[in-house]
């Protein structure tokens, strides 16, 4: 009899991902944090390099200024 509990321990499918819900909840959650947190930082780096960058100097005309001067 303990010779068939020792052969139970020792099947590779008890400890396949499929049939351990334990480890498996486990690795799916962190890769559930994995994942969302490499969208987080993958969308922040893409506002960052898309940011604003100032206002860019424009020339206007003077004739359509709010007091326009004319030549």
């Amino acid at each position: 009899m303990a010779h068939h509990q020792a052969q139970e321990f020792d099947n590779p499918l008890e400890q396949d991902f499929t049939h351990s819900w334990v480890n498996s909840s486990t690795y799916l959650f962190y890769l559930q944090v994995f994942c969302i947190l490499a969208f987080v930082l993958g969308g922040c780096y893409g506002l960052y390099t898309e940011r604003y960058k100032g206002k860019p100097r424009v020339n206007v005309p003077e004739s359509t200024m709010y007091t326009p001067k004319y030549k």
